[in-house]
């Protein structure tokens, strides 16, 4: 009989194990199964002992010694770093979601959707600009994004920008020469880049200056992948349109929300207020829905981890 684990208790709303996303599980779940819903590390460590699996967030090392049934740890999250590597020789598979393109696609389509029809423009801030922003719409059909990481976000954000008519071109880690030549013709220039070290600062002064004036970097990947003081003088030179960011190096923490010591460039130009006009940052929610959670179950249940 498989024993399951779950503690997944978040402060977001939609990554928080709800009665209903519980309900889902359960649905899924084979029978007869035991699951145990802890709701705090205390209660999830001591369920390891008893757990086949693990469905949770975080998993830590050390954790891998106290589940001796542990066959499988299972994270609705994309990133590899809250979730460490089981020993070597253990036999347990670690499943990381693949899920979130669909969501944060939508989110993509939103940023360009928004840019282009001018809701961004600091003009719409005041009563009636109609005759301000008249000569600043435009439609997307035509226009040329070109992403930065083309896995399963990266796909589903180019599949979803297609439908509107953009001409997109994808790149992994591989055809760098040819990513550097289509970001000249980039009108929307995507980043879906993981947070891994080979990342830090792909989007560098030199790769921002073979953007086009008309440019607009929009990054749903990880912080890390842009130098901020090199985006924020082209911003504020007005070399690249505007940049859209889900994510920044140094945001808060996801679990207690606490900035990190040393402030970012990011960071501290907003809390000084000296963002540009033309940067909008959203706060990493570019993943969320009410479904979060039911497409992670339903995603590990069709991979075998339910």
């Amino acid at each position: 009989m498989n024993v399951y684990a779950i503690w997944l208790e978040w402060p977001e709303e939609c990554f928080r194990l709800s009665p209903q996303s519980l309900k889902t599980f359960r649905s899924l779940a084979p029978r007869p199964s035991r699951i145990i819903r802890a709701k705090n590390e205390k209660e999830f460590v001591s369920a390891l002992s008893s757990a086949t699996h693990a469905i949770t967030w975080s998993f830590k090392r050390e954790w891998y010694g106290k589940a001796p049934c542990l066959k499988a740890v299972a994270t609705p999250g994309a990133g590899r770093e809250l979730v460490a590597e089981p020993p070597e020789g253990s036999g347990v598979k670690v499943h990381f979601g693949a899920y979130h393109g669909e969501i944060m696609a939508e989110s993509v389509a939103a940023y360009v959707l928004s840019w282009a029809r001018g809701f961004f423009l600091p003009e719409m801030k005041r009563f009636w600009p109609r005759t301000q922003v008249s000569g600043k719409c435009y439609t997307v059909a035509g226009t040329k994004a070109v992403i930065a990481g083309y896995g399963h976000v990266g796909r589903k954000v180019g599949e979803r920008l297609s439908s509107l008519g953009i001409e997109v071109k994808g790149f992994g880690r591989s055809g760098r020469k040819e990513l550097v030549s289509a970001m000249r013709s980039a009108d929307w220039f995507v980043m879906a880049l993981p947070g891994t070290t080979g990342t830090d600062n792909f989007l560098s002064a030199k790769m921002l200056s073979l953007l086009p004036r008309r440019a607009v970097v929009i990054n749903v990947g990880r912080g890390n992948a842009i130098d901020e003081n090199a985006l924020l003088a082209s911003l504020r030179a007005k070399r690249i349109a505007g940049a859209c960011l889900d994510v920044c190096k140094g945001e808060p923490t996801a679990v207690k929300g606490r900035l990190p010591a040393k402030e970012t460039a990011i960071i501290a130009a907003s809390r000084k207020g000296r963002l540009p006009a033309n940067l909008f940052l959203t706060p990493h929610s570019s993943a969320f829905s009410p479904e979060y959670l039911n497409m992670a179950f339903r995603e590990m249940k069709d991979e075998g981890y339910i």
